[in-house]
């Protein structure tokens, strides 16, 4: 394990339910009701060829980089990216590295991606996107911390299909991570997606609905920084072109949050036996000896509250148990869920919790309580629109699922675990 100087985790929750005024607003007018994913009047949404969907990409190491990706109606340029330090110094211009149309004849939409590099970690920079000398508004985002300091992160998945649920969601993520910052606890650093946003990954049009639908996560002009997994419904190209990943690219990845936290994304609609399984065992082999908390996310659950169990559970999990990751984070089943620790198809203290099933928008279904490893007092599960608060700290991973709205659904902490066995 890395060896840096540990800061007690406060033990005070970091979510309080959103005050009175807030959730108003939140459930009014300003979340206007919508079906489905698709975006009803685009011209409404982009205007004049503005920079829009403004966001910021962790697929590489957030300590010291971030991609910065918007949209516009047209390819006119030059697209580019002005930063600095917040509130400090000159601006900096960075060309978009990648430019183009995304596919699909629904609409025309086109993505520009700027790979901003050598950051300074734990710091807050300012971004401006521009296109054709049209510039969006300031922006800021913070670079994950390279000290051994708590931090948080939120974990959700499945934002399809329900707009109206999704934007309701949206805004209290966004309060989430103001009241975060504000009340100077531990920081919620980004939002890990574990897959399914839209109901088509084929259409443009419904992917353009969720680009302004997440627009609503930026808080007092901070962006919540995402770490995508591919879902079953994410089908074709546009999944890699909205999240910078290569055509080739099989969309599984480990990043740093921290000097004591490894987080990987894997892909359960690729072949998840064969190079993947491979590529796993070699990171969870390298990475649980040097730091402190090991956790994966991906879509399918191999520990399943409502389908059949995917085949993760033959490839993936016999590895998770042989280097002791300490988190799973699932989507897919359209509920909320915490196992017992599971170890050789057992409750094991020394085994693996998994978590999930999605809740940032879609219609929720009822678990099958009933499973062994979700009865309680090991595991609970229900259903309600939600999303799951991962806080980090020396001696625990406090867990919470927090309801739309703001109620805590489940308070469970994971302690650190020693040596992988």
């Amino acid at each position: 394990m890395k060896t840096h100087s540990a800061v007690s985790m406060r033990r005070d929750s970091l979510v309080t339910l959103i005050p009175a005024m807030v959730l108003a607003a939140m459930l009014s007018g300003s979340v206007c009701k919508a079906s489905g994913d698709a975006e009803p009047a685009v011209a409404s949404r982009l205007q004049n060829d503005e920079p829009r969907h403004c966001r910021c990409l962790w697929t590489v190491d957030p300590t010291t980089a971030a991609t910065i990706s918007w949209s516009t109606l047209t390819d006119a340029g030059p697209h580019l990216v002005r930063f600095r330090l917040a509130g400090t110094g000159p601006w900096h211009d960075l060309p978009a590295h990648r430019n183009g149309r995304f596919t699909g004849d629904e609409m025309e939409l086109h993505y520009h991606h700027a790979r901003l590099r050598d950051l300074t970690p734990g710091s807050d920079y300012q971004v401006v996107c521009v296109s054709a000398a049209r510039e969006s508004r300031i922006y800021t985002f913070r670079t994950a911390p390279i000290d051994d300091v708590p931090v948080s992160l939120l974990f959700g998945a499945d934002s399809r299909s329900d707009r109206e649920a999704r934007r309701k969601m949206n805004a209290m993520l966004a309060n989430m991570v103001a009241e975060s910052y504000s009340a100077k606890r531990a920081p919620i650093l980004a939002l890990a997606h574990g897959g399914d946003y839209v109901v088509d990954g084929n259409r443009i049009d419904l992917w353009n609905g969720w680009l302004s639908d997440y627009e609503a996560t930026t808080s007092q002009d901070r962006l919540l920084p995402l770490i995508p997994a591919r879902g079953n419904h994410d089908v074709g190209k546009i999944f890699n072109e909205l999240f910078d990943f290569d055509p080739q690219f099989r969309d599984y990845y480990a990043i740093d949050l921290g000097s004591q936290i490894r987080f990987v994304t894997l892909n359960t609609e690729t072949s998840v036996a064969g190079d993947q399984t491979k590529w796993l065992d070699q990171e969870l082999r390298t990475s649980r000896p040097e730091y402190r908390w090991l956790v994966a996310q991906y879509h399918r659950p191999a520990i399943a509250a409502v389908k059949l169990p995917f085949r993760a559970l033959t490839y993936w999990v016999p590895l998770f148990e042989k280097y002791n990751l300490d988190l799973a984070c699932e989507g897919d089943g359209h509920c909320i869920k915490r196992t017992a620790p599971i170890r050789r198809n057992q409750v094991d203290s020394t085994g693996v919790v998994y978590i999930g099933e999605g809740g940032l928008g879609v219609e929720q279904r009822a678990p099958k309580v009933d499973r062994w490893f979700l009865r309680e007092p090991h595991g609970k599960a229900g259903e309600g629109h939600h999303v799951q608060l991962l806080t980090f700290g020396p001696e625990a991973i406090q867990y919470r699922a927090v309801l739309m709205g703001g109620e805590i659904f489940d308070d469970h902490r994971i302690p650190v675990r020693g040596a992988a066995k």
